[in-house]
């Protein structure tokens, strides 16, 4: 039976993205698929990034013996029922300069946890796996046995996404961004058309109605490359053209798209708003792992040690002596994934028009929305005639159907404007914690 849904999950690597992948690649499958894992810059560099995954296999190659020498339930049903794509993106931003998070992840993304644990870290033969042979080094005889577990590829990743929505049945391939969207929006610059084929794009970023976690108003993944989440979130709108970043000193790293689209994307958001109170508490966590730890599990030593230094790490920054706790911001979107179908899940009432700021000095990244509730003309209009047919795809009248007086920005209008999905509300704040610890070590 073909899994319920089938994900490409966009990721830079980074704390609470591994526990995103680790939760991903444990669930049922018949549940969720992996398809790909498409690696992009963010927390740390690039190839760090890469590293931290190619070592997650690594581990987990280790933990599935272990667990089946010990008699256990082996777990990870998704990754011994399919083989994801590893594929390897964008080194920077489209236009903006490269920004870290090595502050919080640590250096290697991972707190140390490369240094402090060498048998749990791949050979830097993993490189090979990802070049071509062809640079007059010497290959290695065989390849690592742990890369049995995802198929490397030497395409670059938003080509092998594209591939990927080409060849899949229209509808059946979701996006789970979790990193900058640098990726994903040269892939949809690339070849709109394909990738408007995408079933949807879960996007964790921005910071709606609350403050942001890089600047006061926005959020790291948007800021770090607001550009392309400018572009990504163009798409759906009935005008792209209205809400795509201003061309700054004359060029634009990529082109425009098409005045006419197949039909609008649909983009699913988790900002910080919904992210941030989802957290995994350091007691909780502690006692759950402790006894894994102690009987020899190697995913709960690793995991352990990424952890503490994680929670350290916001201690230092709280300084308050409460009780941490990481909030859960990658992950959620997974179990959005796995569980979307619960009630409990609340997007807004209708879509909203969220915007992205590119070019301020003080604001980039941060996610503007209309506060004003003033009235739309072209909404009413519409409502008095139903038959009004309009055309979306022409400039003149997309632009002047229902222009505002003084709105020069088109807050106003019904054809211009994104249509962002942003969920509010999850199954449960308090839940979710037990729900991740449990699926990927139980």
């Amino acid at each position: 039976m073909a899994p319920k849904n089938r994900i490409i999950i966009d990721t830079d690597p980074g704390v609470d993205d591994v526990l995103a992948l680790l939760l991903a690649l444990s669930a049922s499958p018949e549940d969720l698929e992996v398809v790909m894992i498409s690696v992009t810059y963010g927390n740390v560099p690039l190839q760090s990034c890469l590293r931290n995954v190619v070592a997650l296999f690594h581990v987990l190659e280790k933990e599935l013996k272990w667990r089946e020498s010990a008699g256990k339930g082996i777990g990870f049903g998704s990754l011994r029922a399919f083989k994801p794509i590893v594929a390897v993106g964008a080194e920077h931003p489209l236009e903006d300069e490269l920004l870290m998070a090595d502050h919080f992840h640590g250096a290697d993304g991972l707190h140390g946890v490369h240094e402090a644990h060498p048998h749990l870290s791949p050979a830097d033969t993993w490189r090979s796996l990802f070049t071509d042979s062809a640079s007059g080094t010497t290959e290695s005889a065989e390849p690592p046995s742990y890369s049995s577990l995802f198929s490397p590829s030497k395409t670059v990743a938003h080509k092998e996404m594209l591939r990927i929505l080409k060849e899949e049945p229209e509808d059946t391939i979701t996006i789970v961004a979790i990193g900058p969207l640098t990726n994903v929006a040269l892939a949809a610059a690339e070849d709109p058309e394909t990738f408007l084929r995408v079933k949807e794009v879960v996007v964790m970023g921005g910071a709606v109605e609350i403050e942001g976690n890089i600047t006061p108003c926005a959020e790291f993944n948007c800021y770090a490359d607001a550009v392309a989440a400018a572009r990504v979130y163009a798409l759906t709108s009935p005008t792209p053209s209205s809400t795509m970043p201003p061309v700054l000193h004359g060029k634009s790293t990529l082109p425009p798209y098409p005045a006419k689209l197949p039909r609008q994307l649909k983009l699913t958001l988790f900002p910080l708003d919904i992210t941030t109170p989802h957290e995994l508490r350091r007691n909780f966590f502690v006692e759950k792992i402790e006894p894994l730890k102690k009987s020899g599990s190697p995913l709960a030593q690793w995991t352990e040690t990424f952890m503490i230094g994680t929670f350290n790490k916001i201690d230092s920054i709280l300084g308050d002596g409460s009780e941490v706790g990481l909030s859960l911001h990658d992950p959620l979107c997974i179990w959005y994934m796995l569980s979307q179908d619960d009630p409990a899940w609340k997007p807004v009432s209708k879509p909203e028009d969220i915007r992205v700021e590119t070019s301020g000095q003080w604001t980039r990244g941060m996610h503007v929305v209309d506060k004003r509730a003033w009235a739309k003309p072209g909404e009413a209009d519409t409502k008095l005639d139903t038959k009004l047919e309009t055309h979306p795809e022409d400039a003149l009248d997309a632009l002047t159907l229902d222009d505002v007086p003084g709105d020069t920005l088109g807050w106003l209008s019904v054809r211009k404007g994104n249509r962002i999905r942003r969920i509010i509300a999850s199954p449960g704040e308090d839940v979710f914690a037990g729900v991740l610890v449990n699926t990927i070590f139980e």
